[in-house]
Parts: C-alpha cells; sequence; structure tokens
C-alpha cells in the first residue's frame, strides 16, 4: 500500500476538515462581538467586544455575567424610581 498518493479524492476531507476548523475559529473570536451587538439590539447598552474578552479572561463566564447584570442596574437607575400604585381596597 502506498500512502504518497495524494488523489483529489483522499485530500478532499482534509480540505473539508480545515474549512470546518477555520468557521469554529473565526466562531470563537466573534463571541464577544456577536454579545456586544445582542446587548445593544435587546437593552440600548453599549459595551466594547474588548471589555467582554477583559472580563472572560479575569474571571470566566460568571464575570461577564456580573458586568452585565452591573450595566443592567446602572441602566434602570438611571431612568429613576418606578412608580407603584396605591394598592386599591378589594372587599
Amino acid at each position: 500500500m502506498n500512502f504518497s498518493t495524494l488523489t483529489s479524492a483522499t485530500a478532499l476531507p482534509f480540505i473539508f476538515a480545515a474549512v470546518l476548523l477555520a468557521i469554529l475559529a473565526i466562531s470563537f473570536g466573534a463571541r464577544a462581538v456577536v454579545f456586544c451587538q445582542y446587548l445593544k439590539r435587546m437593552t440600548g447598552i453599549e459595551l466594547k467586544p474588548s471589555d467582554v474578552k477583559r472580563a472572560f479572561k479575569q474571571q470566566g463566564q460568571n464575570g461577564v455575567r456580573e458586568m452585565f447584570l452591573d450595566l443592567i442596574i446602572r441602566e434602570d437607575l438611571k431612568a429613576g424610581p418606578i412608580e407603584v400604585p396605591a394598592k386599591s381596597a378589594i372587599n
């Protein structure tokens, strides 16, 4: 059996695997960007992908979650207090 013969039929699985690996690497690199776009669209809060990457490197997933919750709380506080309607008497 001669392993030195490389035809297009035998190279095709390797090329396909390389393409999938490239797509996987790009998708992992874009996680912070996608998170920031989602955050902007859903809450109106703008955040830099570099901040998300830094929080993830320092504290992992919990660090990003804490940063997100802190931003949400700050945005809610900017809006001011919520008016609670008076309790009506139900008898």
